[in-house]
This record gives structure tokens, sequence and C-alpha cells, in this order.
């Protein structure tokens, strides 16, 4: 009888159907809740039940399609990431039952703790804070790229182990990025410290003809829809050289509504020197011309490695008319390794993807950048497919860029790649 009793109590545990605080929760707080809360990306919250079971049948939809959580690397073609947002085949079905069964909300367990620290800096407390001074967004109109130039006025050179974006008004901010300016550097050599300036394409563009890349910018954190702050992991650190500028790059988009942004910057040091120093390389296509009605454009772009590396992430970066990105490593024994394929690029949610394990590259691999551009009138974000298509700031133009961060020993000499800049012969540098 006692056998009997055991065996029925077992067949309606497993029947029974997941609850909010049994099974959801934990789901919905890796996956989901690090956007959808107070001050994030999200346009709802997902901090409690309450909060949670009027968009169950959303919910359900979205895990359905596959729309969210956001994730665009296609796994069957890309190395894997640690930072991968994707639910497992479990997940998916537990939060299909979930709502098929009512939503129920089961027996509240202990309180979580909130995943962003007081101050609203996700990383912790910075050492430093950059901050954008009050940059008047108007409602309306075309806005050119600001800039703002920040002394440092650091007495020494600083390793960085990490750094973070808190962004104040996100319905407006297109992207912002800090650059790295070495002291004599030609890069916006004539912005005002301290002041918003909008730069000529020729003073985006300046260098002097023995200046090298690393000496003229070095770009040490952007920001665009889907961002997420991650260090670079122990040991690797980001170079902010004594004397240095740290110069934003900002590009807002009107949204019908007058507002101010006071984003910030957190920067974090290292508490010691470290063993590698991260890099970001920027391969990039800006000859491109992308004829009227063209659904399936391509462009590519590529960087050669000088030195062994090894590869920390990838971010691909178009704009509307962004189809499909790949980036590939061709070794030089002649083997191809696909690292990344995003076959459905979202220009709403760019996610920089970080390698489970980092990649170690030899020298002589070349890093092959290939995009694809819909000016199709199928493609339902294209402002206009009349149109001849080029390199541009505004997000009705377009741009093919690469960004991928590579470790190297921190000693070694930072000239590491040849940027191929484009296939086509004749083109100009991205001034971005």
């Amino acid at each position: 009888m006692r056998r009997i009793w055991l065996g029925l109590v077992a067949m309606t545990t497993v029947g029974a159907a997941p609850s909010y605080h049994g099974e959801v929760r934990p789901i919905l707080e890796r996956r989901c809740v690090g956007c959808h809360r107070t001050g994030e990306i999200g346009p709802m919250q997902f901090g409690s039940f309450a909060e949670v079971r009027p968009w169950a049948k959303s919910i359900r939809q979205a895990v359905a399609k596959g729309t969210m959580p956001p994730w665009h690397a296609d796994s069957a073609k890309s190395v894997a990431f640690h930072n991968d947002r994707s639910l497992t085949a479990a997940e998916k079905k537990t939060l299909l039952d979930w709502v098929d069964a009512g939503a129920p909300e089961g027996k509240p367990g202990a309180a979580t703790v909130s995943a962003t620290p007081a101050g609203g800096w996700q990383l912790g407390k910075p050492d430093l804070i950059v901050r954008v001074p009050k940059m008047p967004i108007p409602a309306s109109g075309t806005i050119q790229y600001t800039f703002l130039v920040t002394p440092t006025d650091l007495p020494e050179a600083k390793w960085m182990a990490a750094a973070e974006w808190k962004i104040d008004q996100r319905s407006v901010v297109h992207h912002i990025n800090a650059f790295v300016r070495p002291k004599g550097s030609s890069y916006v050599a004539d912005a005002p410290a301290g002041q918003f300036f909008v730069a000529s394409k020729a003073s985006r563009g300046a260098r002097r003809p023995d200046e090298r890349e690393a000496d003229r910018r070095e770009l040490l954190l952007g920001y665009e829809p889907g961002y997420r702050p991650i260090p670079w992991g122990e040991g690797r650190a980001k170079l902010l050289p004594k004397g240095a500028d740290i110069v934003f790059e900002m590009h807002y988009t009107a949204n019908g509504k007058a507002l101010s942004d006071e984003s910030e910057l957190g920067i974090y040091f290292a508490k010691s020197a470290p063993k590698e120093r991260v890099l970001t390389i920027t391969p990039a296509d800006s000859a491109f011309a992308i004829p009227p009605g063209d659904g399936n454009f391509p462009s590519s772009t590529g960087a050669t490695l000088q030195r062994d590396l090894t590869l920390l992430s990838m971010q691909p970066h178009m704009h509307l008319r962004g189809k499909s990105y790949r980036i590939t490593a061709r070794y030089p024994d002649g083997r191809v390794e696909n690292l990344i394929d995003v076959p459905k690029y979202d220009f709403n949610w760019q996610t920089t993807y970080f390698l489970a394990q980092p990649k170690s590259l030899p020298k002589g691999t070349v890093l092959e950048c290939l995009a694809h551009f819909d000016n199709s009138p199928n493609n339902r974000f294209n402002p206009d497919p009349g149109q001849t298509v080029r390199w541009g700031d505004q997000s009705w133009e377009e741009m093919n860029i690469g960004f991928m961060e590579v470790v190297f020993p921190a000693a070694a000499d930072p000239d590491v790649v040849t940027l191929s800049g484009t296939t086509r012969p004749g083109s100009a540098a991205p001034t971005r």
C-alpha cells in the first residue's frame, strides 16, 4: 500500500504545471530581468509576479517566435559565446507550459537580490566617472555627431580593467563611443576641451603621415541598443596613457520630445599591472554604393594579424538596411573557420558577442567580415529603396564595421593588425 501511495505522489508531481516562483522566475532572472527593469531598455519590468503576469501571453508569443530574448548569432555556424541570451529547449518548454497552464504564481520563495547595485552601476562603483554635462536634444530634426573632449589629467598611465555605460536618455541615444586620445593626437584636434563640438569630416579623419593608430585614438567602449557591460577578464586591461583625453562621439536621434542627456561612463582601474592588453580593431568598408532595390548587396572588409593574438569579442555593425553579417578566420595553413554568423541582423539590438573560450589566432590569420544589405522594398525598415546608399553617419545611410577586441602581451607593440579597409580599390578610411 505504501509503495502504491508513493507512486501516485510521484505521478502528481511530474504532471504539475510550472509556477512563477518555482521554475519560471529563475529563467526570467537569467535571461530577461537584466533588460526588463527600471532604467534599462526593456519597455516593461519583470521584477515580480505582479509585473510579469499581465505580459504572460506576450511572453508566450515572443518565446514561440524566438524573438525574445534577443540573440541573433546562429549557434550552428558560430563559436560559443558566454553572454548567450538564447533560451534552451527546456527553458522554452517551461515558459510555454507555464503560460498554457494559466501562468500560476506558486508559493513565493526567498527574495532575490537586485541585479543592479546601488547607484545604478552594474559592475560596482567606478574609480573614475566621465559625464555628459546636459546635452540638449531637440524634438525634431537631424542631429549631427557631437563630440566632447574630457582631459583626464592623470599623473601617470593607468590600466583599465573594465568600463561601463550608464545611459540617461535611451530613447534618443543612437550610440555613444568613448575613445582614448593620446596626447598630441591628430584626431579631432580642433575640438575644444569640455565643450560640445560638431567636428568636420576632415577633423575626424585627420592623421599625420607618420602617426600610428595607437597614437591617434583607441576605442575604449561603445554603447548601442543591446549593450551589456562585461569586464575583459582577469589579467586583461586597456591602457589610458598619461595625459590622454577621453573623447565622446555622441549620436542622438530626435523622437518628438525635447530632452537633455546626462549619460555617464564609469572606468574601473586594474589593481595591478595586467599580463595582457586588450585592443579594439575596426575593419571597415567605407567605399560601397548599394544600388536602389538591391535586396542582397555584399560588402567585405578584413584585418590581417601581424602577430599571434587572442580574439575576445566581436560586434557586427550596420544600419537599417543591414541584412546579415559573418566573420570568418582564414588561417595561414588554408583552413577557414566561421567565428560568427548573424543571418538576420537587427539594427535595434546590436550585441557584442564575447567568446566562451577566447580563441588563439596565429600570425598571418585574416579576419574576414562579410556584410549583406537589403535595399529593397521588402525590407520594412528601409527608409527609401529608391536611393543609392553610401557610407554615412545617419541611420538612413549605411556602415560596415566589424568591431573586434583582441588580446596580446601587455608590453608588446600595439600595432598588431593591418586593416584591409575594403575589397574595392581607392577607398577612404572611415571617419567613425
